[in-house]
């Protein structure tokens, strides 16, 4: 179960990652958010967690560390949404993922 929870953070992240890079509608996104200069930099962070969290089946303290560093930026992406009124269903991926990778940091490694 465990290696499966880690697997859909690593692929989740990557792919996110990997959208702020090409994806139209997450350019908007990032904009909306009030974040569209930092777009580059977060989708890097984001892939460079999820690349720690799978390094973690091998090396432990890098997945503590990238699914530590995710769940900090689900963290702030929640505040974000709840600073520019965004409904609970769209705050809701935000906080999922902040459970799951504050539970891979505390737990899985």
């Amino acid at each position: 179960m465990k290696d499966a929870i880690i697997l859909f953070s690593a692929i989740s992240f990557l792919a996110y990652g990997l959208g702020c890079f090409t994806s139209q509608h997450l350019k908007k996104e990032f904009v909306r958010f009030g974040f569209s200069a930092q777009r580059g930099l977060i989708g890097l962070l984001q892939i460079c967690g999820a690349l720690g969290v799978i390094a973690g089946l091998w090396f432990p303290l890098l997945g503590k560390a990238g699914a530590g560093g995710l769940a900090v930026m689900m963290f702030v992406g929640i505040l974000v949404r709840i600073k520019i009124r965004d409904s609970l269903l769209k705050t809701m991926p935000a906080v999922l993922y902040f459970l799951v990778n504050t539970y891979l940091a505390l737990f899985a490694y």
